[in-house]
């Protein structure tokens, strides 16, 4: 294993507080993704599914778990189904959770083997009154394929049609959501790897590097260092291409007096960070991208100091846009006339300023959360705002991660060159 693992009463309390916010007799499936398949014998790299992992912290395919906790046997209240491991599989893949490693690792006792789930399920679910099928509700969610989560509904729901059905995601979103310390230090470890990855490539940018070679080397940093990589595919927009908010080709050289964008998180544990720096490809800041760099700077110390508990996170939205109103305006970028005359439904600033500021960020890097409802002491959330100017061949974006705590909030980045000062003089010590 390449991490340590959170431990059993972490998920043993997460389980708890799913089952409070159960309705009588209900019972709860939650299974794992696929292996999803590329071509001819391909597979992509196993994923798994966040919400199985945090009521687990079983990172395997072919896993199922069963909360049924009014169910009569005390035995069927916490059911965990793991892949059978056997000599064959051990060669090719492996060897898979054993079921007293499963009970380890989960704090469940009831293990069976996934080939028991139909049969096993089938002698519970009498029992229940009620069904809680999980399902991908995020709000950015563009799903082409049939899963394993929906092929799982659909057969339960089909095969038991009498039994009615209550949604899972709406809890799993306000539970993933606030932060437990054991999630907030593996968040702390992804974003000290990625801390190593950026100083590493700060000795080495130079005009003429190519952006697939600052890939590289995070790429080098996280995997050397128990990450199993990025935690999505990295940003490495040089000059013109940090205009272009999801450039992921990473295939231009560096020029002299551009700056970088680099949009980079590792993974650790499941966890992510979220990261985004804007480094001089020479060295040096011209005073024109100075001004710009500074200007995203200070928007994006004004939103963090908004972000606390009870705030709400259109008011927050809202704000972010006044701060960053003004700053293209001082920047002659827009004009008092055309901020005084905007359509309030596509403010002035989002010329320049196209994207929202904020998201969650946990075990999925666009986390569950609800937007809805007040600011959450343990919610984390990144702070990104940023200013892309397309005729200057410029973006700036500057990214933290930010942890709400009952005093406003804490920087896991403080430790991070932000300042101007700081970049130029770690490169000009570095190179």
């Amino acid at each position: 294993m390449r991490y340590p693992a959170l431990s059993s009463s972490f998920y043993q309390k997460n389980r708890a507080n799913f089952a409070k916010q159960m309705k009588s007799k209900g019972l709860a499936v939650f299974t794992s993704n696929d292996i999803y398949p590329s071509s001819a014998d391909g597979t992509l790299p196993f994923k798994q599914h966040s919400d199985i992992f945090y009521l687990t912290g079983v990172d395997q395919e072919e896993t199922m778990l069963v909360l049924f906790p009014e169910a009569y046997n005390p035995a069927h209240r916490e059911m965990l189904f793991v892949r059978e491991t056997n000599e064959h599989i051990a060669i090719w893949e492996g060897a898979k959770l054993s079921k007293a490693q499963a009970t380890e690792r989960t704090g469940i006792a009831s293990i069976y083997w996934s080939q028991d789930f139909e049969k096993i399920l089938h002698t519970v679910i009498g029992e229940a009154a009620c069904l809680y099928l999980n399902s991908n509700e995020h709000s950015r969610a563009s799903i082409e394929v049939e899963t394993r989560e929906m092929r799982l509904s659909k057969h339960v729901r089909t095969k038991y049609p009498q039994h009615a059905v209550e949604r899972s995601a709406p809890i799993m979103h306000a539970l993933r959501a606030v932060k437990d310390k054991e999630e907030i230090d593996q968040i702390q470890r992804a974003i000290d790897l990625t801390n190593q990855g950026l100083r590493r490539v700060m000795g080495m940018l130079k005009p003429g590097v190519m952006e697939y070679q600052i890939e590289a080397e995070f790429a080098h940093e996280f995997l050397s260092n128990g990450s199993r990589g990025f935690a999505y595919t990295p940003i490495v927009a040089s000059g013109r291409n940090a205009c272009v908010l999801h450039y992921i080709e990473n295939d231009h050289a560096c020029a002299d007096g551009d700056v970088i964008l680099l949009d980079v998180g590792a993974e650790y544990g499941g966890y992510n960070a979220d990261m985004t720096r804007c480094l001089p490809v020479s060295g040096k800041f011209t005073q024109r991208q100075k001004d710009v760099y500074n200007a995203v700077l200070r928007v994006m110390k004004g939103a963090t100091a908004f972000l606390k508990p009870g705030v709400m996170l259109a008011e927050y939205h809202s704000a972010v846009g006044e701060m960053m109103t003004k700053e293209l305006v001082d920047l002659k970028l827009i004009s008092a006339d055309e901020v005084k005359n905007q359509n309030p439904a596509w403010p002035a600033y989002k010329k320049y300023f196209m994207h929202g500021t904020s998201h969650f960020l946990g075990l999925d890097v666009h986390d569950v959360g609800n937007w809805n409802k007040p600011i959450e002491v343990g919610n984390v959330f990144t702070v990104e705002p940023g200013i892309y100017i397309l005729e200057e061949n410029l973006g700036i974006r500057l990214e933290n991660n930010i942890v709400i705590t009952e005093n406003g909030n804490r920087d896991l980045f403080a430790n991070f060159p932000l300042e101007v000062e700081e970049i130029e003089a770690l490169m000009a010590g570095q190179q």
